[in-house]
C-alpha cells in the first residue's frame, strides 16, 4: 500500500471508527517438497517471501471460511474486537494509523462494534485473518485465514492482544474451536466438539477422521536442523505445512498420504509452490531466548548436569531431538496414550526439541503435546518415572530450573 493510500485510510478510518522409533519411509506426496530439497533454495529473497506466505496467504481457503463456514457474515456482523480478543485473536499495532491507536487509547474507538473490527481488517490488522471489506466499510464480503492465525502473537505492548507481531509463537490464547463453533454451517454435533477444545488446542486430523482429541498448538520456531517437525514425525516440516493449509486451513492444492488415508485434489494449486520459501522463512526463526529472572541460575547450572545425564539421549543437545537420527518411540514407552498417535501415520512419537519452554505460555504450561502436564515440575516428575531415573527432589527441582533457560 502506497503512501498515499495509508494516508487515506488512516483519515476514513479516524471518521468510522469514532461513530485470529524408527521411522518408515516416506510415501509419495504429491504437494511436499522434501527438506532436503529446499536447502539450495535458503536466501534472504526467500525468507521475505516466506514471511509474506507466512503472515498473508490464505492459499485460495476463502471459498472454505466464507463459501462453506459463512463466517464473513459471522464476523461482519457479530464480531466486535473485544469479542475477537477474547477468543485469542491477536490485532498487529503497527499497523493501525497514530489517530485510530490514540482514539483506542482515549476510549472513543468503539471496541464492541463489528464495524472496527471490518476497519482493522481492512488494513490487515488482525493476525491471521484476511478479509476483503466493501468499499464503504460495511460488508465483510470474503474471509480467510493463515498460518499466522494459530502460529503468532503479540507481544501486548499497546494493549492485551494488541501489539507487534511474534511469529512463530503458538498462539495458546487462540480458541480455534471456539470460532469455528460460530458459524451457522456447523451442526450441534460439530459444536459441540470444537467448543470442547478451548483455548490453544486444535484437532489437526478431527476433520478426516471424525475423532476428537485435540493438542496443543505447537511453535513454529527453533524448527531449523529439526528432522521431524510434528509430534508423531509423519514428515518433515514441508510435508506438514502442506498437510495443514491444504487440509486444514482448505487451501487449494494437491496433498496425498496414503498413510492416513488421504487424497486431496483441489485446483488451481496455490500451496506447492510456495513451500520453499514458507519453510525457509520458519527456519529463519529462532526460539526466544531465556528471559533474565525467571529462573535461578546456580540452580540451572546444577540441572543441567541432571539433565546431561538422564535426558540428553533423546532429548539432544536439549533443543534438538533423537529423530534426527531417525528414532520414533511406542507411546508406552515414553508414558504416553496411544489415541493420538494411533491417528497418525507412524503410529509412533517423536521426541519434542526443547526450545523455547519458558513462554508455554510464561512458564505456566501446559506441556506435552496433549497438555496432560500442567506444569514443568508435573512434566519433570513424569519424565522421571518413564525414565526410571532415581531423582531426589532437589535435583527435581533444579532441572526444571534448566528447562526454563531452553
Amino acid at each position: 500500500m502506497g503512501r498515499y493510500s495509508v494516508i487515506a485510510v488512516a483519515v476514513t478510518l479516524t471518521v468510522s471508527l469514532s461513530a485470529c522409533t524408527r521411522e518408515t519411509p516416506e510415501p509419495p506426496i504429491a504437494a511436499h517438497v522434501p527438506d532436503a530439497e529446499l536447502a539450495s533454495n535458503e536466501s534472504p529473497g526467500n525468507v521475505a517471501s516466506g514471511q509474506t506466505i507466512f503472515r498473508f496467504d490464505t492459499f485460495g481457503d476463502e471459498t472454505f471460511w466464507t463459501d462453506t463456514l459463512h463466517m464473513n457474515d459471522v464476523i461482519g456482523t457479530k464480531v466486535s474486537p473485544k469479542t475477537a480478543l477474547s477468543v485469542g485473536l491477536k490485532v498487529d499495532a503497527t499497523v493501525i494509523p497514530a489517530p485510530v491507536a490514540a482514539g483506542i487509547k482515549a476510549g472513543t474507538v468503539d471496541l464492541n462494534s463489528p464495524a472496527t473490527t471490518l476497519a482493522l481488517l481492512k488494513l490487515n490488522a488482525v493476525v491471521g485473518v484476511v478479509g476483503k471489506v466493501s468499499a464503504d466499510g460495511k460488508t465483510l464480503e470474503r474471509v480467510g485465514v493463515t498460518c499466522a492465525l494459530c502460529h503468532s502473537t503479540v507481544d501486548n505492548s499497546f494493549a492485551p492482544g494488541i501489539g507487534k507481531r511474534l511469529d512463530g509463537w503458538p498462539n495458546r490464547d487462540l480458541n480455534v474451536g471456539g470460532i469455528i463453533a460460530l458459524s451457522p454451517a456447523v451442526t450441534p454435533a460439530q459444536k459441540a466438539v470444537y467448543t470442547s477444545w478451548g483455548p490453544g488446542k486444535y484437532d489437526p486430523r478431527y476433520n478426516i477422521d471424525g475423532k476428537n482429541m485435540p493438542v496443543m498448538i505447537p511453535p513454529a520456531f527453533g524448527l531449523r536442523n529439526v528432522a521431524k517437525e510434528i509430534y508423531t514425525g509423519d514428515g518433515p516440516v514441508s510435508y506438514w505445512n502442506a498437510y495443514v493449509a491444504i487440509t486444514q486451513m482448505h487451501g487449494h492444492g494437491v496433498f496425498s498420504d496414503p498413510r492416513v488415508n488421504i487424497n486431496v485434489n483441489v485446483t488451481p494449486d496455490l500451496v506447492t509452490s510456495k513451500l520453499p520459501a514458507l519453510r525457509e522463512y520458519q527456519f529463519s526463526l529462532n526460539a526466544p531466548g531465556a528471559v533474565a529472572g525467571t529462573f535461578d541460575a546456580a540452580a540451572a547450572r546444577r540441572g543441567k548436569a541432571v539433565f546431561d545425564a538422564t535426558c540428553s539421549s533423546c532429548h539432544v543437545s536439549g533443543n534438538l531431538s533423537d529423530v534426527n537420527n531417525g528414532v520414533l518411540h511406542a507411546p508406552a514407552d515414553v508414558g504416553q496414550s496411544a489415541a493420538y498417535a494411533d491417528r497418525s501415520a507412524t503410529k509412533k512419537y517423536r521426541t519434542t526439541p526443547l526450545r523455547g519452554l519458558w513462554h508455554a505460555p510464561q512458564l505456566k504450561g501446559p506441556y506435552f503435546h496433549d497438555g496432560s502436564a500442567p506444569t514443568l515440575e508435573a512434566a519433570v516428575e513424569h519424565e522421571a518415572g518413564v525414565a526410571k531415573a532415581n531423582l531426589s527432589a532437589a535435583q527435581k527441582k533444579d532441572l526444571v530450573e534448566y528447562l526454563k533457560t531452553l
